[in-house]
């Protein structure tokens, strides 16, 4: 398999390590080099093919496995800490998470699997989603599925990320930005040096994960929370309180304000500009959460929302798994909604529907 390098200058390379079976291709992990030896931004999903690309490409950025310092993570998605695991054993680096994913990750770990599916289940059904839909999952439920959905094997990190901090990486100057929405605990990471062509403006570098990436929408959904024992970080429910799109929304005036001179995303490519690509995305859920409400004049429930929603296909084009993520979309864009007053549910509608208000 190619193993595809490139070269960013001053130290900051990048490996794009596949994805097996998705659209995406690829994750692009990063390598930085520090006085104490290099580290990896993210590790990539755990295959064996995924493995073989990232120690080609850790060998093609002039380094051995055995060299890697510390594994950062922006977030706990299994193309970005799936590797991880592995990694340390083969290296015995270090690896970093935001307490909030390292709290999704325990979850993962200690829920059977049974109880993802029961969640799974309930959440949908609640949705209003029919039961055509929910006979799969129940046959899983049935026949004791779910024993391989992807984080169940997932490190333990050694450490945590704590906000706004700089991380100990001698030589380097790196910031870590806590930017919530794609996941509880995602973090972008600044790197506080000039750029090597001084003649792109802005300061520094962003190797911003999931949050920001030049020509994709990332997926903004409730975040995880198999029961109300688990689900719970710092004290706040997970499934009801919080607000993940007004959360990504914040974030995302957050590092607009940086201005860095370049983002080093973890899907497609680099690019500049970051305050433009921060701005179209503001007004793409600007304008989404305006034609949900005008659409909630009718009352719809979850389901019917989302098969209302604009998708980058019809929704009978929409593979099953996917649906299941556009209807979390759809939960979160409605969140929100609620959150700011402009709709509601219907009383006594079971399952619940929703309307606009005002």
């Amino acid at each position: 398999m190619t193993t595809q390098v490139t070269d960013h200058k001053g130290g900051v390379w990048s490996i794009a390590v596949p994805i097996p079976d998705n659209p995406l291709g690829h994750t692009l992990v990063h390598l930085l080099e520090t006085d104490r030896g290099p580290v990896l931004i993210d590790t990539g999903w755990d295959d064996p093919d995924s493995w073989d690309v990232l120690v080609a490409g850790v060998t093609a950025c002039g380094f051995d496995l055995t060299d890697l310092h510390g594994v950062l993570i922006t977030h706990h998605h299994p193309d970005h800490h799936g590797l991880s695991a592995k990694v340390r054993e083969a290296s015995g680096a270090w690896i970093a998470m935001h307490a909030a994913d390292t709290a999704v990750v325990r979850r993962t770990r200690a829920a059977e699997p049974g109880q993802w599916l029961d969640y799974l289940l309930t959440k949908l059904a609640a949705a209003g989603a029919p039961d055509g839909h929910l006979a799969p999952l129940r046959k899983a439920r049935a026949t004791g599925g779910g024993r391989k959905l992807p984080g169940r094997r997932a490190a333990l990190p050694d450490r945590g990320i704590d906000p706004g901090a700089l991380l100990d990486l001698p030589g380097r100057r790196v910031r870590a930005i806590w930017t919530p929405g794609h996941t509880p605990g995602h973090v972008c990471l600044h790197l506080e040096e000039e750029h090597p062509s001084a003649r792109i403006p802005g300061f520094g570098r962003l190797f911003s994960g999931d949050h920001l990436l030049p020509g994709i929408t990332p997926h903004i959904g409730l975040y995880e929370a198999p029961d109300d024992g688990l689900g719970t970080h710092d004290g706040e429910n997970l499934r009801e309180d919080t607000d993940p799109l007004g959360d990504y929304l914040d974030s995302l005036e957050r590092v607009g304000r940086l201005a860095p001179a370049e983002v080093l995303p973890a899907h497609q490519h680099a690019f500049a500009d970051a305050g433009g690509r921060v701005r179209a995305l503001i007004a793409h859920h600007e304008e989404r959460l305006a034609r949900l409400r005008a659409l909630l004049q009718e009352p719809r429930t979850v389901w019917q929302l989302a098969e209302t929603m604009e998708w980058n296909r019809p929704w009978e084009q929409i593979p099953y798994g996917s649906r299941n993520i556009a209807v979390s979309e759809a939960e979160a864009h409605l969140r929100r909604l609620v959150k700011l007053g402009h709709a509601e549910g219907v009383p006594g509608s079971d399952p619940v529907t929703y309307r606009a208000v005002g």
